[in-house]
């Protein structure tokens, strides 16, 4: 049995590519998460000004086998709103109210993150990292911090690691790998046409070119050989357009540091 995607809001803040009329749906429903969660595919499409085709394609873009998995999704999201509100109820204080709704947006952006990864992948890009001579990892502007990172904790691991702020490095070292070597490519939403480059580049090579991303049908998760999904819910907190939360990403990096450090065989 497949995994379950997760939360749908979650899931509808990540950054995933949507068309407009399944904007119309993901706004609708991000809008009034607790209605959405009781409706059904055709009250959803007319409220959408869309169509139940556009709302079962929505649906399946998400991970949901169909329209009733998506609401059992969506009902859980409700549970969780209700606690997040009554926990905000029990403090008059604006600041306090701030603090925690950060607090529960990251809580569920780590336990989103967590719950979607696919094991199989995950022990494929653990496999790739172990035996890999050299790694090289790159990021989008915003991800950069993240892959200084697991530079970082790789390169304490014992592996030879190399990563670049400077774009015009990252295509030309990635020309230099080799089937022995792997790059490590870190973009919420999987659309830099830099990054884009270098993964060609490192595929040229033979190299094996893992993907940590918010959005798996981006054009740069199309060319990773082993795929991580991370989670954003930046939106929930602030109104206005927020800069991409960096938290999922570098809890993947996590993730794969501990368990490369620990040497067992999972």
């Amino acid at each position: 049995m497949r995994d379950s995607p997760g939360s749908v809001v979650t899931l509808l803040c990540s950054g995933i590519q949507l068309y407009s009329a399944e904007r119309r749906i993901a706004d609708c429903i991000l809008n009034d998460v607790k209605w959405a969660s009781v409706v059904t595919s055709a009250q959803l499409a007319r409220a959408s000004q869309s169509s139940e085709a556009t709302v079962t394609r929505l649906c399946h873009k998400l991970g949901f086998d169909n329209y009733r998995k998506f609401q059992l999704a969506l009902a859980r999201d409700v549970m969780d709103q209700q606690e997040t509100e009554t926990q905000r109820s029990t403090s008059p204080d604006p600041l306090r109210q701030a603090l925690q709704s950060v607090q529960a947006n990251r809580q569920e952006e780590v336990r989103a993150t967590i719950q979607a990864l696919n094991l199989r992948q995950l022990r494929k890009a653990m496999s790739v990292l172990r035996s890999a001579e050299l790694i090289e990892v790159e990021a989008s502007d915003n991800s950069l911090p993240v892959a200084m990172d697991a530079s970082l904790k790789l390169g304490s691991l014992g592996k030879r690691c190399m990563t670049s702020a400077v774009p015009g490095r990252t295509r030309a070292f990635a020309a230099t790998l080799t089937e022995r070597d792997a790059l490590l490519l870190i973009s919420n939403s999987g659309r830099s046409e830099r990054l884009l480059e270098t993964a060609r580049a490192a595929h040229e090579r033979g190299a094996s070119v893992l993907f940590i991303t918010c959005d798996r049908r981006s054009p740069l998760a199309a060319q990773a050989d082993h795929l991580l999904l991370a989670s954003n819910r930046a939106q929930r907190i602030v109104a206005t357009d927020p800069v991409p939360s960096l938290l999922s990403s570098a809890l993947l990096v996590e993730v794969l540091y501990y368990l490369l450090l620990t040497e067992e065989d999972l």
